[in-house]
């Protein structure tokens, strides 16, 4: 009898446990539908006391508490007058989101926090910087893009006089990030804008507009990341840190094309060293990577047939078409060394055949047109004409490429400044707005200004 009573009260306790937890889970589900109502309905007032209440009693039930009430919280910190209460509520959701939902863009939670305090002064330095190396060390793709910068930023302050070679890994480890986002980004940018005839609906258009504005940050912060390893990244200073390094890196892949490929990039290709390590990138990694380095040594040895045949080897052996993309454009930069510019032009275009949105294909052919003024045109009207040429190829580029539009500004304002003036028009018998073939290998008909 004893036995068959304590089952019975077992049996009514794990039904009152699980009547209970079902009432409280009733009970966060309302109070979380009343949160959300006031929350788009902007009603933060109220949507606070909902706000608390979720915290203290359903601290683990929605991650979107926590996105919503942050904006709450720090809304309630720009507009209201008690700072200390409101900056603990911020605190509180930071920690207990990080606590319960640890698997929820930790790396953004972090970031987000950093530029709330960065922006109210409310850290040091070193705490921000705490912050920002936490959210790099789990996933730099989902910082912002100001705070990519600033990470590197102090990684270069603190570590070049000591350690180059860990801001030359997270200048890496970063630009591979950004690559990822930009190539992302054009991906998206092309499929809402490739049927120009297309009208866009509402959310289409925002998220377009989103897009360009991001690209166009990530290609300002590349810009600023590669200004502050160009005056640490010397020969002088890559030459002999590799050379210490490449016994007990000879076959780590990775270090092998971090370190060829800023060699490359720093023009350092006349020191032994580069060659040794191309040899080795391709013996460790048999890629089309690594044969492009390749085929620049033979090229560089005499051998242009053996070196064409390399870049073909290459090329043909990468499947993504941005990076194909890449690779043509490598082989027009080849090809215009070589002076063939008609040729370079020609493989510019092919690289954007796979990937139609890659700016530095046309900012590549403005280039090349500039570089011909003076042998494309007898008198002066003809040969600043060319610069007309130029324009529109780097207009063009800054159109569909957000991420270089400033670098396409400042070549657009160089060639701009070039034109042939008022005067030279006149003086040449041709009316502004009229059309002007222009000769040589350009063979392009571009409109008088």
């Amino acid at each position: 009898m004893k036995k068959i009573t304590l089952i019975l009260a077992g049996l009514f306790l794990l039904v009152n446990v699980g009547t209970t937890n079902a009432q409280a889970d009733r009970e966060c589900s309302v109070r979380a539908n009343l949160f959300n109502g006031d929350y788009s309905s902007k009603n933060y007032d109220d949507a606070y006391g909902h706000l608390i209440w979720l915290l203290d009693n359903c601290p683990d039930k929605y991650v979107s508490v926590y996105q919503r009430g942050d904006k709450i919280a720090k809304t309630k910190f720009k507009n209201g007058a008690d700072k200390t209460t409101d900056l603990a509520l911020i605190k509180r959701i930071y920690n207990q989101r990080l606590q319960y939902f640890p698997k929820k863009k930790p790396a953004k939670v972090h970031s987000d926090y950093a530029t709330f305090l960065t922006k109210n002064k409310l850290a040091s330095e070193e705490e921000i910087f705490a912050l920002l190396e936490k959210a790099y060390k789990i996933s730099p793709k989902d910082m912002s893009v100001k705070n990519i910068y600033k990470y590197f930023k102090g990684v270069t302050e603190k570590n070049k006089d000591t350690n180059p070679q860990k801001v030359f890994d997270t200048y890496d480890d970063v630009l591979e990030s950004v690559g990822e986002k930009l190539e992302d980004y054009s991906k998206k940018i092309y499929k809402l804008t490739k049927d120009s005839t297309r009208v866009l609906d509402k959310k289409e258009a925002r998220r377009l507009k989103a897009y360009k504005i991001n690209s166009k940050a990530l290609g300002t912060v590349e810009g600023g990341l590669d200004a502050i390893i160009s005056k640490l990244a010397t020969c002088e200073r890559l030459v002999p840190l590799y050379n210490r390094d490449f016994e007990k890196n000879k076959t780590n892949d990775v270090w092998l094309k971090r370190a060829v490929s800023r060699m490359y990039n720093k023009g350092c290709q006349e020191d032994p060293l580069y060659e040794k390590l191309a040899r080795a990138y391709a013996e460790a990694s048999p890629s089309a990577d690594s044969y492009s380095f390749l085929a620049g040594i033979l090229e560089k040895n005499g051998n242009a047939s053996g070196a064409t045949a390399m870049r073909q080897k290459a090329f043909d052996l990468e499947t993504d078409p941005y990076k194909k993309a890449k690779f043509k454009l490598k082989f027009a930069h080849f090809a215009k060394k070589r002076g063939q510019k008609a040729k370079a032009r020609s493989l510019a275009y092919e690289a954007l055949k796979f990937n139609p949105n890659f700016g530095k294909a046309y900012l590549f052919i403005a280039t090349l047109y500039a570089s011909s003024a003076n042998s494309c045109g007898k008198s002066e009207y003809e040969k600043r004409m060319v610069y007309v040429a130029a324009y529109n190829k780097a207009r063009k580029a800054s159109a569909i490429d957000p991420s270089i539009s400033s670098l396409a500004g400042r070549y657009m304002r160089n060639y701009k400044a070039k034109f042939p003036s008022k005067k030279v028009i006149f003086t040449a018998g041709v009316a502004s707005g009229s059309t002007y073939k222009i000769r040589c290998w350009i063979g392009e008909t571009v409109r008088v200004p």
